[in-house]
């Protein structure tokens, strides 16, 4: 797995467009199986172009041979992105979590099409959390497949899952941490955010970046070493390389400036004014100025910010 292959993503596009709104757009999301999807895209689709119903896919899934299964599977998470599908097919949510129960044991590429494709129900069947934390547990899961099904719990957003992705991040994959972080981020907490700190010191440096985002996310400031450097492009472009995104350390620098303007109504939000005025300034990419400029316009009108002006 490369260091970085991280895409932050939007609903019509990744297989991974149901994750809650507010926690994409702030979230590296760190999947080896979205690199996959997006180099199979392309070319799947060249050579499988039909209108077949997810049903029909479904059914594929379930008695197609060894090739066609796992393809099938991949069309159903894309099509379970469009928001019209689980309406048409009412069934077909509680289809999707028997097949990934029938999938244990079969190829691995169907249980992590199927988890993605079940992380993006709206209406999910009560089993559906349990089912997929049962997989977590399971001694033959390969990280790529718990990555996918760790996704899907937090898209699903059952708090209750909290206390068992929290012991995920033992894990020695580095990929299955960072995505325990994310979920982490991106569900509701006690408050205490024990994991998350914990992983403000993570080996893997994008698994910090992506703490330090979370933490922002729920208004903790105890990131903001970590931010800071995220902020650092020379820091940044020594760590990431990417064949998927075409400025990898320039989104890196951009999660971390959405995460300081989350931090805008904290008093440690007001301590990267400085640098983020720099970037805004100076910084060679025009996104991450722009982002620069709306992270120091989010300080501006922060209540910390405020409250100085008022004092002055």
């Amino acid at each position: 797995m490369q260091k970085l292959d991280e895409r932050e993503p939007a609903r019509p596009v990744s297989p991974l467009a149901a994750a809650p709104s507010l926690a994409v757009q702030f979230f590296l999301v760190p999947l080896a199986v979205v690199a996959v999807v997006a180099a199979i895209y392309g070319g799947f689709r060249m050579m499988v172009a039909d209108d077949r119903t997810p049903e029909e896919y479904l059914s594929e899934v379930r008695s197609g041979g060894r090739e066609r299964r796992w393809p099938a599977a991949f069309e159903l998470s894309r099509l379970m992105g469009e928001p019209d599908t689980e309406l048409q097919y009412p069934d077909l949510a509680p289809a999707l979590v028997r097949a990934f129960v029938e999938s244990k044991g079969d190829d691995p590429r169907v249980r992590r099409y199927l988890a993605l494709a079940i992380g993006r129900l709206q209406a999910p069947p009560p089993e559906t959390v349990a089912t997929l934390t049962e997989a977590l547990n399971e001694a033959d899961a390969d990280t790529e497949t718990a990555i996918s099904v760790i996704w899907a719990l937090a898209s699903l957003g059952d708090a209750a899952v909290v206390p068992r992705l929290a012991e995920m991040y033992q894990s020695q994959d580095a990929g299955v941490r960072k995505m325990v972080v994310y979920a982490l981020g991106a569900l509701p907490d006690d408050g205490t955010h024990i994991t998350l700190r914990a992983a403000l010191g993570d080996p893997a440096p994008d698994v910090q970046w992506n703490a330090a985002i979370a933490l922002a996310r729920h208004g903790d400031g105890r990131g903001a070493t970590v931010l800071g450097r995220m902020l650092d492009r020379d820091y940044v472009a020594g760590l990431v390389t990417s064949d998927t995104l075409a400025e990898p350390a320039s989104e890196v620098m951009i999660s971390g400036l959405r995460a300081v303007a989350a931090l805008g109504a904290v008093s440690v939000g007001e301590n990267f004014r400085a640098p983020v005025a720099a970037l805004a300034e100076a910084d060679q990419s025009l996104k991450v100025r722009q982002a620069a400029m709306e992270t120091l316009e989010a300080l501006e009108i922060s209540p910390v910010s405020r409250y100085a002006a008022e004092q002055q």
